[in-house]
């Protein structure tokens, strides 16, 4: 795999190297479809879809008018962006803490007990781990997930924040920057990468295949429309592998990426397309990169275990 030097990601020397066996079992791409499936929980004002990976759960709600999301004892911190300037705001309690999040922000909500109070319309993404049990129960591909997917490393929370758990809040409108890649924020069991998107098609001289050796890649379109291209190794035995996948998907959908597949994402619309990757928990590669995690003063990283 050879990156167009232009790629911030060629700087990073774990791209696409692996230091680990090659795998034997495989599993193909987790692709759904909000754009043409029910919401598994519908409000008066708001639907909601469910989804997971191995490690997280996805709650992709679009609000028509104030609605509030509550979570009582939540084991662990979870997140909450409003990806659009002209989305809703959200007043948000927890912790002994009550914020006003302006729309355009990333919010992390300690553990506990919570409510966001959502006022206007628009689109609102709440990022969970797998402790939500009940959360997990309503995933419409849980399923999917009845055995453990091969070759994903557990959850493992990051370390506690500098000065403990409590409401953090964040501003999507970062300046862009030539030697950062993407704008990524991170919590302690999450890491998101928020991407404007970009107008029209992606040139295809300049695509960006790659792997992970151990973690799922999510992959959320909010607008327009992408071509998921994975290739799975193949190994010494045949009946092991799967085909190429080159699917084509609208927006909303959610495309979770198995590891260790070879993949790589074309936007394909006319108009805008955004694409935004969570990964759970938080990646080691891009959190090493100086000045890549916008909030990393905040969320220590771990030490890496030998051999990691």
């Amino acid at each position: 795999m050879v990156l167009d030097r232009s790629d911030v990601r060629s700087t990073m020397a774990s791209y696409g190297a692996s230091t680990r066996p090659t795998p034997t079992d495989f599993v193909g791409c987790e692709y759904v479809r909000f754009y043409d499936t029910r919401p598994q929980e519908t409000t008066p004002g708001s639907r909601t879809w469910y989804c997971r990976g191995q490690n997280f759960v996805l709650a992709y709600t679009q609000v028509d008018s104030g609605v509030e999301f509550a979570r009582a004892g939540q084991p662990d911190e979870y997140t909450v962006f409003v990806p659009d300037r002209d989305g809703p705001s959200l007043e948000i309690t927890a912790g002994g803490q009550t914020v006003n999040v302006a729309p355009y922000s990333i919010a992390f909500v300690p553990p506990g007990d919570s409510r966001i109070k959502v006022t206007g319309a628009g689109q609102v993404v709440r990022l969970f781990s797998v402790q939500a049990e009940d959360l997990v129960a309503k995933c419409s591909n849980a399923a999917s997930y009845a055995q453990p997917h091969p070759n994903v490393a557990p959850l493992g929370a990051w370390p506690d924040p500098v000065g403990g758990f409590k409401l953090r809040v964040y501003s999507l409108d970062v300046p862009k920057d030539a030697t950062r890649f993407g704008t990524i924020f991170r919590s302690s069991n999450i890491m998101v990468n928020y991407g404007d998107g970009s107008m029209g098609p992606r040139d295809t001289r300049r695509m960006s295949p790659h792997s992970h050796d151990d973690f799922e890649q999510c992959s959320l379109v909010l607008q327009g429309e992408y071509v998921h291209h994975i290739r799975l190794p193949w190994t010494a035995n045949l009946e092991k592998w799967i085909d190429d996948d080159h699917t084509r998907i609208g927006s909303p959908s959610v495309a979770i990426i198995p590891p260790p597949s070879i993949h790589t994402s074309q936007a394909v619309g006319s108009g805008r397309n955004q694409l935004i990757d969570i990964f759970s928990p938080p990646r080691f590669d891009l959190s090493e990169k100086e000045g890549w995690v916008l909030n990393a003063a905040d969320y220590p990283m771990p030490q890496r275990q030998a051999g990691a």
